[in-house]
């Protein structure tokens, strides 16, 4: 099946590494797959993301081509485009109606697009900038579309009741992300499709030191880095011995630097910087860490998780985790026996679990194993594109009727 992937930067940036693993097993199992960025910045910074490139078609909002493709389709198609372009009027705010306008002449030029290459379905990363550039091609062309609604891009509520509407279905990467769609729009039930994982094979993992944590997120208030520096102190003033490896980079690098200093952590915690994903991984099934910890929060803005992928990948190495109860997290964990999920924003609770691992070896290694199985069954990336290919196909055959 001939499909575009309409993402935010990948593969630029690093933000969206998530997303890599879906299109390699798409591609695996003989799609082709154009992936379109509706922002194409930055440098290829993800490894894993540099063989999409053959497969992936930049050009900026505004360029000569862009231009010059959505003048053609604008005259070829003045009906559809002046109703895609009435869509976009019913913008909420202008802060949001202005990014939908911006964006509104890439989107003619990916209709353009999608008739050159034959696509037959165009599905979207997040329910923002990228679903609309998809609303606006489904809009002009006719070709079925279909967009996944991940966690902050849901309460944005870009244009959400006319996508839920118009798109061929919508995909939720998570039952309270389904629910906060329905709250917004009164209507329409998005499927649940978890984002997936590629999982080793079995046996996952070596089992790490136990007094050596992992935490890889970007440095993000989200991500809530400085509890867990702060559960640290706490297990040093207990006489407890745990070292901490910060795995990843973002704007908070100095801040949190600065943290671990004014707690005199520095013998205890060390920031690896962005680690090659495949070396990250690697290291995590080689047994470099005894536990994997990650103390997210909800930040004074809303903010909070969906399901984080680094989490999902933690447990499907094998890795005993500890996690708060915020967002998506608690629906990862669900019926996983003896799960350590602890309030966001409570050093003494987030002590508390690691050193409960510590102390009970049994314990860790059957949250391991508990943990894994729980991913082999809901997260798997082959278990997602199972479900993914049956929709692109069910929707693409509609069409052609």
């Amino acid at each position: 099946m001939r499909l575009i992937y309409v993402t935010s930067t990948l593969p630029y940036g690093k933000k969206e590494a998530f997303v890599i693993p879906e299109v390699r097993e798409l591609l695996r199992r003989g799609h082709e797959v154009l992936v379109v960025p509706a922002h194409p910045r930055g440098a290829i910074l993800h490894g894993d993301a540099k063989p999409l490139l053959p497969g992936t078609v930049s050009e900026r909002l505004l360029s000569g081509r862009v231009i010059g493709a959505a003048a053609r389709v604008a005259l070829a198609h003045p009906r559809r485009v002046a109703s895609a372009l009435g869509l976009l009027l019913r913008s909420r705010g202008p802060g949001v109606l202005l990014r939908n306008l911006a964006a509104f002449p890439k989107a003619l030029w990916l209709s353009d697009l999608v008739r050159h290459r034959g696509a037959e379905h165009v599905h979207a990363h997040w329910a923002t900038v990228p679903a609309t550039v998809a609303l606006v091609a489904g809009t002009v062309t006719g070709v079925p579309w279909s967009f996944t609604a991940h966690r902050f891009d849901i309460t944005e509520d870009n244009l959400l009741g006319e996508k839920v509407r118009g798109a061929g279905f919508v995909r939720a990467i998570s039952r309270r992300g389904a629910r906060e769609i329905q709250k917004i729009t009164g209507f329409g039930a998005a499927e649940v499709i978890h984002m997936g994982v590629e999982l080793p094979p079995r046996p996952a993992r070596r089992p790490g030191p136990s007094d050596r944590a992992l935490v890889a997120a970007n440095l993000l208030e989200v991500k809530g880095h400085v509890h867990l520096f702060r559960a640290l102190g706490v297990l040093r003033d207990r006489g407890v011995g745990v070292r901490l490896d910060v795995a990843g980079d973002g704007p908070l690098l100095g801040e949190l630097a600065r943290e671990v200093r004014r707690l005199r952590l520095e013998d205890r915690v060390a920031f690896l910087g962005l680690v090659p994903h495949g070396r990250l991984l690697e290291r995590m099934r080689g047994g470099a860490w005894g536990m994997f910890v990650l103390p997210s929060i909800v930040t004074p803005g809303g903010e909070q998780e969906g399901i984080p992928v680094s989490l999902v990948e933690a447990m499907g190495c094998g890795m005993p985790v500890v996690a708060t109860a915020t967002g998506g997290i608690p629906e990862l964990l669900e019926g996983v026996d003896g799960a350590l999920l602890v309030p966001p924003e409570d050093p003494e609770a987030l002590a508390d679990a690691m050193e409960r691992l510590l102390r009970e070896p049994g314990r860790a290694e059957r949250l391991a194993a508990a943990g894994r199985r729980r991913v082999e069954e809901e997260f798997s990336v082959r278990s997602t594109v199972d479900i993914l290919e049956r929709l692109f196909g069910e929707h693409g055959r509609r069409a052609s009727r």
